[in-house]
């Protein structure tokens, strides 16, 4: 049998966080390693227990989730721990601020278990939480309406700008077309190349941004403007 998926839970409320713990450890395939308050405890655990999966919440005291997102997914020695957002509203700010950070997606706090567990096993699998497609809408409106938020200081700019000037023509094409919403199977089709192979470059592309997985490829690729929200 294949090992259960190690999971963090984050949430200041002491009664919701135990709920997700009692709904997640009803499950086959799933084992709660730990639990968090806040996002400082949230980093200081995941350092300590490198779960699959960290389950976090936004607002909280101390540390908010988007700080400690981006703490755990820049930390090398949890580049095998993704972060998963836990949010009330289904589109604000907050979730393309952790999707910038590094979450590999978000859930709704009202999701159904099935639902939660499920996101669970995506996130895990190192795939964004909602269709490729969907995730490209979310960050298009944001960038649209935030233009120039999310690109952070003139150093991160250079560095995002000579990231980008390290792609080749293959990789810049597939990646528009994942910023686009086009799944690996749809990308091969349109290039006439194999799944495997645009898996390849997928690798490659991630390593040469830093991005810890699917979705900041989709924020990269508009914050740099390889992609913009009316093409």
């Amino acid at each position: 049998m294949a090992d259960p998926i190690q999971v963090l839970v984050v949430d200041d409320q002491d009664l919701v966080r135990s709920g997700f713990v009692a709904i997640l450890s009803s499950y086959e395939g799933i084992e709660v390693v730990g639990q968090a308050r806040n996002g400082v405890e949230a980093v200081a655990r995941a350092q300590e227990l490198k779960p699959d999966v960290v389950l976090m919440d936004i607002r909280m005291p101390e540390k908010d989730g988007i700080q400690a997102t981006r703490d755990i997914t820049e930390n090398p020695l949890l580049r095998k721990t993704h972060v998963l957002v836990l949010t009330t509203f289904d589109i604000d700010e907050y979730v393309y601020d952790a999707l910038e950070a590094g979450a590999s997606g978000f859930l709704l706090k009202d999701a159904e278990p099935d639902d939660i567990v499920s996101a669970i096993h995506i996130v895990a699998a190192g795939d964004a939480l909602i269709q490729p497609s969907v995730m490209s809408r979310l960050v298009e409106t944001f960038v649209a309406a935030r233009p120039r938020a999310g690109l952070g200081g003139s150093e991160e700019k250079r560095e995002r700008q000579a990231a980008l000037e390290t792609l080749t023509d293959r990789e810049r094409e597939i990646l528009v077309l994942v910023a686009r919403g086009l799944s690996n199977d749809e990308i091969a089709e349109r290039l006439f190349i194999s799944p495997a192979t645009v898996k390849t470059h997928l690798a490659r592309i991630m390593s040469k941004t830093k991005a810890h997985d699917r979705a900041q490829l989709v924020v990269f690729s508009y914050e740099t403007g390889i992609v913009t929200p009316s093409a």
